[in-house]
């Protein structure tokens, strides 16, 4: 059973039907890899063992009558904490909801169980979703099972560190600024960023929000990237406001050999400064790609302003997030956003102006974003896929100053901004693209690389069919050494 600690979802699926492996069987094993490291990690934080069990016994009872409930049929798996499942605490990390106990599922949680999951447990996450780290007064602090002295990164740290560590077989998180990307970057699995509006966020939102929140996707995590196509046909799908008339059918990827796809790549920008550990694994991802027939070309570049991009990025993802803002909270983004100089580009001043912005001048900033939208269009005629890092660094050691503005990540031996690891997601989140985080190698430290893969709005099996077909060459999920 050891080797089943790092299998994919798909071959684990797989050998249930076959009847090889038990649904019971299998959530216990992954349930005593959780009792033995979990303690350590404190990945998992919120757990429903019994009813996993209970449900995992009723899978095994189905497939005895020669019934099957999907493509997850008892695949055990872990969610982040912020998704709503009916009898569990949902508080993304705020003390003030530490007894909000979810009535019902969230739309992926009731997807999830359709398609045959076991969840047993939900997955730590930094207050309020708001940072690239994982803790928070209710549940602790989150280790990277590289190095517990480092951050698994955020939002969707918990999640990212429990499938590293082996502890699931399967997860899904969420992200608006590389929430689910930032993670498997640093912790060497696999996240996808979905489209925007491909899979429902019903469920997953503060107490009694029912909206969906501009820019933010939910998405699947996992170790092996035919786990992410797995889980996205699982997933996609029209909510209930849409069922009557909608209906959702993936395309196919554009590609299905690495040396067929036309690849363009954006390895670095003056905004956002590559440490030379990750530009090394990067760099080297990349000649593999070449090496493989593919074409590459690095200078490619769809038509816009750098700059002006991560302004705009920056303003419409807090203007996104001011609607979990609290009313007192609210009213000191108005006193800031009163004070500020026109040239003051602070993440400080970047939340208040987003906070507040006017309707009539999001109007304007989501024009702006439609036209990048049609830009990216045209770029995505000429190329099939967009590589770009996914942050400056691999994984940073836990750091809890509350002044974000005083955060910093050392980048080629330079205090770096902690903002400046936004830029590469922006490309991605702004303009509803999917992407996807693909493990890639380790630095001379011992710390995973991921890279991300960018490709055309509504087209998410080509990035992760690229990320597929990029494992086969590199070498994809490697466990962590403490795991293994």
């Amino acid at each position: 059973m050891d080797e089943s600690a790092f299998a994919s979802a798909t071959r684990l699926a797989g050998e249930i039907r076959d009847r090889r492996i038990g649904c019971l069987e299998l959530l216990d094993f992954y349930l005593a890899r959780a009792e033995r490291h979990n303690p350590a990690l404190n990945a998992i934080v919120v757990w429903q063992i019994d009813k996993a069990r209970e449900r995992a016994r009723a899978a095994d009872a189905a497939l005895a009558r020669g019934e099957c409930w999907g493509p997850l049929h008892g695949i055990p798996m872990t969610v982040k904490e912020s998704f709503n499942v009916a009898g569990l605490p949902t508080t993304f990390g705020n003390p003030l909801w530490k007894d909000n106990v979810a009535a019902g599922n969230a739309f992926l949680i009731d997807r999830l169980i359709e398609a045959g999951a076991v969840i047993f447990g939900k997955t730590n996450v930094p207050y309020m979703l708001a940072d690239a780290q994982s803790y928070n007064e209710i549940y602790g602090t989150t280790n990277n099972p590289w190095d517990s002295g480092r951050s698994p990164g955020g939002s969707s740290g918990g999640e990212a560190a429990a499938l590293a560590a082996g502890l699931s077989a399967l997860g899904a998180g969420s992200d608006i600024a590389g929430s689910l990307r930032n993670p498997a970057h640093y912790c060497g699995v696999y996240g996808h960023k979905p489209s925007w509006g491909l899979i429902s966020t019903r469920g997953h939102a503060p107490p009694g929000v029912m909206t969906p929140t501009d820019i933010s996707v939910v998405g699947p995590m996992a170790r092996h990237a035919e786990d992410l196509d797995l889980a996205m046909r699982a997933l996609v799908g029209p909510d209930l406001l849409q069922q009557a008339a909608w209906r959702v059918e993936l395309p196919p990827p554009r590609r299905r050999r690495l040396g067929e796809f036309r690849v363009a790549v954006w390895p670095s920008s003056p905004l956002c400064g590559i440490d030379s550990s990750v530009s090394e694994v990067f760099d080297r991802a990349v000649d593999t790609v070449r090496r493989a027939g593919a074409t590459v070309d690095d200078r490619a570049r769809p038509d816009i302003d750098e700059q002006e991009h991560q302004r705009l990025f920056m303003l419409l993802l807090r203007a996104a997030t001011a609607s979990r803002m609290r009313d007192e909270d609210f009213a000191r983004q108005q006193e800031i956003a009163a004070t500020l100089a026109e040239d003051d580009f602070s993440d400080r001043a970047a939340v208040a102006r987003g906070a507040t912005l006017l309707h009539r001048a999001w109007g304007s900033a989501n024009e702006a974003r439609t036209r990048l939208r049609y830009t990216w269009h045209e770029f995505f005629k000429r190329f099939d896929v967009l590589l770009t890092p996914v942050a400056a660094t691999g994984a940073f050691p836990h750091n809890r100053n509350p002044d974000r503005d005083e955060r910093t990540v050392l980048v080629n031996g330079r205090a770096a901004p902690y903002a400046e690891q936004l830029f590469f997601a922006g490309f991605a989140s702004l303009s509803y693209l999917p992407a996807t985080a693909a493990p890639i190698g380790t630095t001379a430290e011992g710390l995973p690389v991921g890279l991300q893969i960018i490709g055309p709005e509504g087209e998410d099996p080509t990035t992760i069919e690229f990320a597929r077909l990029l494992a086969a060459e590199t070498g994809g999920f490697s466990p962590p050494p403490a795991y293994s």
